[in-house]
């Protein structure tokens, strides 16, 4: 899978990439809203990048790609479209990280879109998901940006966890938070 945006490129890990990725799984205010919200060792750390490996090996058209800024070739965070699983349900998740010191500069949003994009015109999606915990307000607002909405809230990994959703006939270009509720304490 290719991808890129107007500032960003995206592609697969590589094993020269490990230690970028150990530092934002390591790093307790990466995490906070990830999983269990746990920092991982350097052995947890191996192991995830083997699962994003196997992923590639899985569903070549989706799994998390590193985030290189194309000005300097500077590695910023992941995002991707993976497969999850919720309430019996296959589903694609758009997913994103940028490391702390690039917060705040929209590249979440410019990930999100183009992962938005490709999932549902390339791969022909009709359905794309983003799992966000309750008080992951920054990732509320990149899901909204790219026109999700709130379908529900689940638990996941004994988190509160909202499920965003955005459906084909949903994506006209115009970001529509219109048709679905709006999570408590949002909007």
């Amino acid at each position: 899978m290719y991808l890129q945006s107007d500032r960003l490129e995206f592609r697969a890990y590589r094993d020269e990439d490990f230690q970028f990725l150990w530092s934002l799984l390591s790093d307790p205010e990466m995490i906070r809203y990830i999983g269990k919200g746990q920092t991982r060792d350097r052995s947890e750390a191996l192991k995830f990048l083997y699962w994003i490996y196997r992923s590639y090996q899985e569903h070549s058209q989706s799994g998390l790609l590193l985030l290189i800024r194309k000005t300097d070739g500077r590695r910023i965070g992941h995002a991707g479209l993976v497969s999850q699983t919720i309430e019996e349900v296959d589903e694609l998740e758009v997913g994103y990280w940028v490391a702390k010191e690039f917060w705040g500069q929209g590249y979440a949003k410019e990930a999100a879109e183009a992962l938005r994009d490709y999932g549902l015109h390339q791969l022909g999606r009709d359905r794309l998901i983003s799992l966000i915990q309750r008080n992951n307000r920054a990732s509320q607002k990149v899901a909204k940006h790219i026109g999700m909405a709130v379908e529900k809230e689940i638990v996941l990994s004994g988190k509160k966890v909202y499920v965003y959703t955005i459906e084909k006939e949903d994506n006209d270009g115009i970001p529509n938070t219109g048709n679905k509720e709006a999570a408590p304490g949002e909007g």
